[in-house]
């Protein structure tokens, strides 16, 4: 299953290691590979999703992209 992080953005749920709320990480990002899931016009990320490739910043919530990633679609 793949993960939507907007801007036409998407990552395999089993890449993923962890959904973190970016206030939390905004000092601690350095030295991976930041692939930034924002448009144009925004200029805040809400969210960053962390795989063994690359950190993902996203505008959708932490909380929503979990509770997106935990959906069962095979019911």
């Amino acid at each position: 299953m793949f993960l939507h992080l907007g801007s036409g953005h998407s990552v395999r749920t089993k890449d993923i290691i962890a959904i973190f709320d970016y206030a939390l990480l905004e000092n601690g990002l350095s030295g991976r590979k930041i692939v930034s899931c924002l448009e144009d016009g925004e200029d805040s990320a809400k969210s960053a999703v962390l795989t063994d490739k690359a950190v993902y910043l996203s505008a959708i919530s932490a909380l929503t992209l979990k509770k997106r990633s935990s959906l069962n679609t095979f019911i």
